[in-house]
């Protein structure tokens, strides 16, 4: 049984609206440290209401999925600084019997969204208008395809994809791809050819993309003509079931009930504002017996989501999105987590199900729900720190770290159970790791006396006892290294090192 221990906390006697404002995360505070040109100290101030920039190419309109996803991505809006939704070519190759694009299905997705934003803004500050969404819709190109890039193929969307990364802004633009990447291809052709080699190595530079299964199968030309994008990529190998790409584990393996219809018709569609009729009740899941709940394009922008357990520079660290390996010039294929004794690449995201899936449900709640009446996440405090950034110890092999999450607390007053676990897939410790009092508030890290160059990851793991029992991550990183890659991350008085992906991709993840 996990130990439960309950703490008062003077920040928790905060109103919703305070208490979330304290703890809406930035990015990272050395990237904008680099950009800014200013030390990592005097950037955490410029982070302090900065947000991930999100600009997602969707195929709405052919599998339903997109439609979920969209939903889903809508009560999570107050985590993002959402900056374009441009629909792209419908469906997959083949799929619909016309080359069509289906804008004005997010538009409905957006409007409704608009009649419960003020009702979320209850529970936390944030959240966009939904004018604002509507402004930042764009269509993009009916046609997909080597065929569809080049003079003559610019479209609004494309056009838009570049005056958002041309934008001044220290943040890199963050780009999920639910269906086709022709769009995003012809504004990268558009800038090499109006630029040359050096505008567009300043332009991609400053962007960052999870491509889902790569449908218009033009991902080997994109590497080949622009080299040296950071670019997620989650499909199977060649000559591979489809079905074991990391994001398939959004609906295959694990806790398959989460995905039920009966799961799905009373957190999601019944009695949660308009939002939740739109949600489609039939999706194409096999062999997940359910065919509801499927969105195979959520983990794209769960990827980028600052949720204190993943950091969007290390696809290999995981977290909601997945985790990936890096296989040479900044391309991340799957990677494999074992959980259960399953060793598969769904596993790195469906060992979540159970946090992300209460913590849509209770974002559905907030869409209805007065705050007094809803459950709201805990606010975690690690090694002092109430950040959701990442905490970075240096240690020794053999030695003692001591781990604490004193101060931590929930803003309703709920029980709070902790959980200290070593994801062991996520560093590169090749020797057990052992975890005193893993269970309690307090925890001590044994280091492996042999475990010299390495990364050892935890995972703090706080769970609250409301209804839907929410969980809120932080991780920390325990190196025994002085490599050039810890001190291009993690601020100290020597740091000094340029932070751009191309160098970053240099060094061994």
């Amino acid at each position: 049984m996990r130990r439960k221990e309950e703490h008062t906390n003077d920040q928790c006697g905060l109103e919703p609206r305070s208490r979330f404002r304290m703890i809406r995360s930035g990015l990272n505070i050395i990237l904008i440290a680099c950009l800014l040109g200013v030390g990592p100290r005097s950037a955490l101030s410029a982070v302090a209401d900065l947000k991930p920039r999100l600009l997602v190419l969707t195929d709405i309109g052919g599998d339903p999925d997109d439609q979920q996803s969209m939903i889903r991505l809508m009560v999570y809006s107050n985590e993002f600084e959402i900056e374009g939704l441009i629909a792209s070519a419908s469906g997959t190759f083949g799929q619909l019997e016309e080359a069509v694009i289906k804008p004005y299905l997010i538009r409905e997705i957006v409007e409704a969204y608009g009649l419960v934003r003020d009702n979320l803004a209850q529970h936390v500050e944030g959240y966009p208008t939904a004018d604002y969404l509507l402004a930042r819709i764009k269509s993009g190109n009916p046609q997909r395809g080597l065929d569809a890039i080049g003079e003559g193929h610019d479209t609004e969307g494309s056009h838009w994809i570049i005056s958002v990364v041309d934008r001044p802004d220290p943040r890199p633009v963050n780009i999920a791809i639910w269906g086709g990447q022709t769009d995003l291809a012809q504004a990268l052709w558009r800038v090499r050819t109006q630029r040359g080699p050096a505008g567009l190595k300043a332009f991609i530079e400053r962007i960052r993309i999870y491509d889902i299964y790569d449908q218009d199968g033009i991902a080997n030309w994109i590497w080949k003509e622009f080299p040296g994008l950071f670019y997620v990529m989650s499909k199977a190998p060649k000559g591979h079931d489809k079905r074991e790409a990391v994001f398939r584990g959004m609906y295959l393996g694990g806790d398959e009930s989460l995905t039920s219809h009966e799961w799905m018709e009373t957190n999601i569609r019944q009695a949660h504002g308009p939002l939740g009729p739109l949600y489609p009740t039939r999706t194409w899941t096999a062999p997940n017996p359910h065919s509801a709940i499927k969105e195979g394009d959520t983990p794209s922008w769960f990827y980028f989501l600052p949720n204190g357990l993943n950091n969007p520079l290390f696809p290999n660290w995981g977290g909601w999105g997945g985790r990936f390996v890096n296989t040479g010039n900044c391309i991340f294929r799957d990677a494999k987590d074992s959980v259960e004794a399953v060793t598969d690449t769904r596993s790195t995201v469906w060992r979540w199900r159970n946090a992300f899936q209460r913590d849509f449900q209770a974002r559905m709640d907030w869409c209805v729900k007065p705050t007094a009446e809803a459950n709201h996440h805990p606010l975690v405090i690690c090694n002092g720190d109430s950040t959701r950034n990442m905490v970075h110890i240096q240690a020794r092999p053999g030695d003692t770290i001591r781990l604490s999450a004193a101060g931590s607390c929930d803003p309703d007053g709920h029980n709070l159970a902790y959980r200290w676990w070593y994801y062991n897939e996520a560093g590169t410790c090749q020797e057990r790791v052992v975890i005193n009092h893993c269970e309690s508030s307090r925890a001590d890290v044994v280091i492996p006396v042999n475990a010299s160059n390495s990364e050892i990851h935890i995972i703090l793991k706080v769970t609250d006892d409301g209804e839907p029992s929410l969980t809120s991550y932080r991780r920390v990183v325990i190196s025994t290294s002085q490599s050039r890659l810890s001190a291009a991350i993690w601020p100290g008085d020597e740091w000094k090192y340029n932070c751009n992906f191309n160098k970053m991709c240099e060094t061994d993840f």
